[in-house]
Formats: C-alpha cells, sequence, structure tokens
C-alpha cells in the first residue's frame, strides 16, 4: 500500500511522549533507591 501527501500529512507519532514517559519513571526509580541507600546508611533520628 502507498500513501499518498493528505494521508502521510494525518499520521501521528508518539515517541516522544514514551521517552519522556519512561525518562520520568526512570528518574522516579532513581531517586527513591538514593533516598532509601542514603536513609539506610545515615539515619536520621526524629525530634
Amino acid at each position: 500500500m502507498v500513501l499518498n501527501n493528505e494521508e502521510l500529512k494525518l499520521i501521528e507519532g508518539g515517541g516522544t511522549a514514551n521517552k519522556l514517559g519512561i525518562g520520568i519513571i526512570l528518574t522516579t526509580i532513581g531517586t527513591f533507591i538514593i533516598g532509601f541507600i542514603d536513609g539506610f546508611l545515615r539515619p536520621l533520628k526524629c525530634n
């Protein structure tokens, strides 16, 4: 099947949104792991 110019203009991609979502998830997981390790190595008492 060959697409003409009008059909090509109607195609929408989603690569950017998927990459952004993956980046947010990886950043969240990384922040949690760093916080967990920091809390384990340097426990602070509640006042």
